[in-house]
């Protein structure tokens, strides 16, 4: 059974637990929708359709030509994401009559835990981390990467047509995900852009979803968020430095993704087992200091045709 995040929240019994998937399901536009299969184990395998058998007409009194199709075996291993938030019970005891200093880091913690977890479901690569898993642009290929124009292709650009152009090419985006994608995602000032040719070409933007995100076709549009620290020094998940043609270091990509909960569908799904586990570790024997954990075990799983990316695409 496959349960998002918020409905685990809601689920929990435990007060530190839900509080800490609360901040999760807050702080991410990926955790706050994707559905988790919970499973056994892990690790994760199922069945990848690769040819279809052949079919055909048959003439009365004549056979069928037999075929089969093949089918070929994935497999998805469970990470193990998460960490040790410490803090020393002088502070805790002197500094926490406004704020709970632990409350505090733990949450810190968690923000930065959905950080590295929403960049690793679009950039995540095992040669570079053997620890994480592989994001959709190393996932996607083939028919599901579409190449916005062969020097890069402006949103906004300096005419309606050219508005109208990448409006054609979003579309394709969509119309590439088998039953339409359930998010659209981009970087923060990509999807500035859009929204403002949505305006000069008078399409109506329509709030959608509990949050009234912003929306095309009635698709959220979402930005995919930054990773780094300090604030001032981060840097978008999707940034606009991609090579496109003659356009060097200037693009970005936009996804989008389908939500399924298992193989049964196309799409995009999350893995774990136990779900976000928060253990108060107390205070440790070596140190005067107070310790939470926070694990998550979990995995990215794509089924069929469920995501696909628009490369190319300026900030301009």
């Amino acid at each position: 059974m496959a349960l998002s995040l918020s409905d685990a929240a809601v689920a929990s019994q435990n007060n530190l637990q839900r509080g800490v998937i609360e901040v999760f399901v807050n702080e991410s536009v990926i955790l706050d929708r994707i559905p988790m299969l919970e499973i056994n184990g892990n690790a994760y395998a199922y069945n990848k359709e690769a040819t279809l058998p052949g079919v055909e007409f048959r003439a009365v009194n004549n056979g069928y030509t037999e075929s089969t199709g093949t089918i070929v075996q994935a497999t998805e291993s469970l990470v193990i994401l998460g960490g040790d938030a410490d803090v020393d019970r002088f502070i805790q005891q002197t500094r926490s009559n406004i704020n709970d200093q632990r409350a505090i880091q733990t949450a810190l913690k968690v923000k930065a835990a959905t950080r590295k977890f929403q960049d690793a479901f679009f950039n995540g690569d095992v040669a570079v981390d053997v620890n994480g898993f592989d994001g959709l642009k190393k996932r996607l290929t083939g028919s599901q990467v579409i190449d916005a124009a062969t020097d890069g292709l402006p949103v906004l650009g300096s005419t309606s047509a050219d508005r109208q152009t990448f409006f054609d090419k979003l579309d394709e985006l969509i119309a590439s995900v088998p039953g339409g994608p359930d998010a659209l995602y981009m970087n923060a000032s990509i999807r500035s852009k859009i929204l403002s040719a949505m305006r000069r070409e008078n399409q109506y933007v329509e709030p959608v979803g509990v949050k009234k995100e912003a929306s095309y076709q009635g698709i959220p549009l979402l930005d995919a968020g930054k990773v780094g620290s300090p604030v001032g020094s981060q840097t978008n998940i999707l940034p606009q430095t991609e090579t496109q043609g003659t356009a060097t270091s200037q693009c970005s990509s936009i996804y989008a993704v389908k939500w399924s909960g298992d193989e049964a569908d196309n799409g995009v799904g999350g893995l774990t087992n136990g779900g976000v586990q928060v253990d108060d570790l107390g205070e440790l024997d070596s140190k005067p200091v107070l310790r939470t954990r926070i694990e998550f075990y979990c995995g990215v799983a794509t089924w069929g045709l469920g995501a696909a990316r628009l490369r190319g695409i300026k900030n301009a």
